[in-house]
C-alpha cells in the first residue's frame, strides 16, 4: 500500500468515527426536540442557543459520574456487556460505501474501508453479535427485571432476522451481486421514463415488498418503538440495562443510536441508491466544477456524493424519532406474531416471485 493510499485509508476512518461519534449528541437533541415538537413543548431550551449545548452537558455527566458496580452483579461479565454491544455497531459501517470512487495520482480510491466481496453477510453477521452484549448484561445483572428485557431481546432479533435476510434475497437476485458498492452503483441506472423524467433503478422501485419487510425489521433489530419491548418501562422499568449507570450506561445509548445510524445507511444503500445524487444535485455539481474552484473535478462530484448520502441517512434518522412518538409498543405476542405469521411467509413469497419475474425476464 502506497503512502498516498494509507493516508486516504485514514481519512476514509476518521470521518467514519468522526460521524458515528457525533451522531450519538445529535440524535440526543433531536430525539428531546422532535419529541417535543410532536407533543407541543418546548424541549431544552436552556443550554446554549435552542438548547444545543445539553447533548454536550448530558456527555460531560456521563463521563464524570461515578461509575460504580451494584454487589449482586457479575463483575467482569458486567463490565464487558456494553463494549460487546457497541463494538459491532462501529464495525458494521466498514462496509458501506458513502460515495463514489476517486482517481488520484493513477490510483483509484474507494470511499468505503471495507470494499468486501460478501457486503451484506458481513453486515448481517457483524450486526447479529450485538445481541450477546444485551443478553450478557440481563444474566449479569442477577435481576429479574433485565433477565427479562435481555430474553424478550434475543427471541424478537432471532425472529425478525430471518425476514431481514429474506427481504433482501430478492434484490440480491436482481443486482447480482451482495458487494454494497455494486448494488449502489448499479442504482444509477434507469429504470424506465415517464416523459422527460427518467425514473432511477432504486431498491425501492424494482423491490417495494423487500423494502417495507426490511424496513419493519430493520425496527424491530433496533429495539426501537413500537418494537421496544427489551426496554419496556411499563413492564420491566428499564429492561436489559436497569443496574446500569454512568459510562457503562451511555455506551448502551451509543450502541442504540450507531445501530440507527447502520440501518438508516442500509436502507439508502440498498433501496435509495445510496451514494448516487440527488435530484437537482448534478446542476449544483456541474455549476461548482465551471468556478474551477475546485481543481479535480471528481472530487466535486464525490463531496455531492457524500453530501447526498448524509442527507438520506439523516432523513431516515428523522424517521426513526417520528415512528417512535406516533406509534405505540406492541405486546410480546403480537410482535412475534406479526414476525413468524405475516412478515416471515411474506418474505418467502417476495422471493418466489421475484424468481418467477426474473426466469420471465421482466426483472
Amino acid at each position: 500500500m502506497s503512502q498516498l493510499e494509507q493516508m486516504l485509508m485514514f481519512i476514509k476512518v476518521g470521518i467514519v468515527l468522526a460521524g458515528l461519534l457525533a451522531t450519538v449528541p445529535i440524535m440526543l437533541f433531536v430525539e428531546r426536540r422532535g419529541s417535543a415538537l410532536m407533543q407541543n413543548r418546548l424541549g431544552p431550551n436552556r443550554m446554549g442557543p435552542f438548547g444545543l449545548f445539553q447533548a454536550a452537558c448530558d456527555v460531560v455527566k456521563f463521563i464524570f459520574k461515578e461509575d460504580r458496580a451494584p454487589g449482586h452483579v457479575n463483575k467482569f461479565y458486567y463490565t464487558i456487556a456494553p463494549w460487546i454491544a457497541v463494538i459491532p455497531a462501529f464495525m458494521t459501517f466498514a462496509v458501506i460505501p458513502f460515495a463514489g470512487s476517486l482517481t488520484l495520482e493513477g490510483s483509484t480510491t474507494q470511499f468505503q474501508i471495507a470494499n468486501l466481496d460478501v457486503g451484506v453477510l458481513y453486515c448481517f453477521s457483524i450486526a447479529s453479535l450485538g445481541v450477546y452484549g444485551i443478553i450478557m448484561a440481563g444474566w449479569a445483572s442477577n435481576n429479574h427485571y433485565s433477565l427479562l428485557g435481555s430474553l424478550r431481546s434475543s427471541a424478537q432479533m432471532i425472529s425478525y432476522e430471518l425476514t431481514l435476510g429474506l427481504s433482501l434475497v430478492g434484490l440480491m437476485m436482481v443486482f447480482q451481486s451482495v458487494k454494497l458498492g455494486d448494488i449502489a452503483t448499479a442504482q444509477g441506472e434507469t429504470l424506465f421514463m415517464i416523459g422527460s423524467v427518467a425514473i432511477p433503478k432504486w431498491g425501492v422501485f424494482i423491490q417495494p415488498v423487500g423494502f417495507l419487510l426490511f424496513l419493519v425489521s430493520v425496527f424491530a433489530e433496533t429495539n426501537r418503538l413500537p418494537f421496544d419491548l427489551p426496554e419496556g418501562e411499563s413492564e420491566l422499568i428499564a429492561g436489559y440495562h436497569l443496574e446500569y449507570g454512568s459510562m457503562r450506561f451511555a455506551l448502551f445509548m451509543m450502541a442504540e443510536f450507531i445501530n440507527m445510524a447502520v440501518a438508516s445507511a442500509l436502507i439508502t444503500t440498498l433501496f435509495f441508491g445510496g451514494w448516487q445524487l440527488l435530484p437537482l444535485f448534478s446542476v449544483a455539481v456541474a455549476w461548482v466544477q465551471s468556478l474551477n474552484l475546485i481543481p479535480n473535478p471528481d472530487l466535486v462530484q464525490v463531496l455531492f456524493q457524500g453530501i447526498s448520502f448524509v442527507i438520506k441517512v439523516a432523513s431516515w434518522m428523522w424517521f426513526f424519532v417520528w415512528v417512535r412518538w406516533t406509534l405505540p409498543r406492541f405486546r410480546f405476542d403480537q410482535l412475534m406474531n406479526l414476525g413468524w405469521k405475516v412478515l416471515f411467509p411474506l418474505g418467502l413469497l417476495n422471493v418466489l416471485v421475484t424468481g418467477f419475474l426474473i426466469y420471465k425476464g421482466v426483472l
